[in-house]
Parts: structure tokens; C-alpha cells; sequence
């Protein structure tokens, strides 16, 4: 049997809430390549992936330790 993992994409509020970072933090980060990029959903609309963003907070967590 084949192992079905469920890609689920976030947009900004989820990601924000998960992070604790603001709108401009998160996009400021980003073109620095110090946050996961975004991908494009539609014409306006954009999303993260939440296994990038699970394991940016854990690369944090980690440097903390």
C-alpha cells in the first residue's frame, strides 16, 4: 500500500499565527531567504506549505537549544 501524505498549504493569517510574525516580517524575511517562500495559488493569491513553515519554526527551536 502507498503512503498517502496530505500536503496542506497556509495562507498568511495561519502563518502568521503559527509564527507569531507580522505580514512585513514574513515578506522582509523572505527576500532575505531567511523564511520559506510562498507559492503562487492564483492571480493574488499565495500560500505556504506547512511542513516549510513547521520546519522553520523547528530550525528555530533548535538554534535555541
Amino acid at each position: 500500500m502507498q503512503d498517502q501524505t496530505e500536503t496542506v498549504i497556509l495562507r498568511i493569517p495561519a502563518v502568521r499565527k503559527m509564527t507569531g510574525l507580522p505580514t512585513s516580517t514574513i515578506y522582509h524575511m523572505m527576500a532575505k531567504g531567511k523564511f520559506p517562500a510562498n507559492i503562487k495559488l492564483g492571480y493574488r493569491a499565495v500560500g505556504w506549505l506547512q511542513s516549510d513553515i513547521i520546519s522553520w519554526i523547528d530550525s528555530k527551536i533548535i538554534k535555541q537549544v
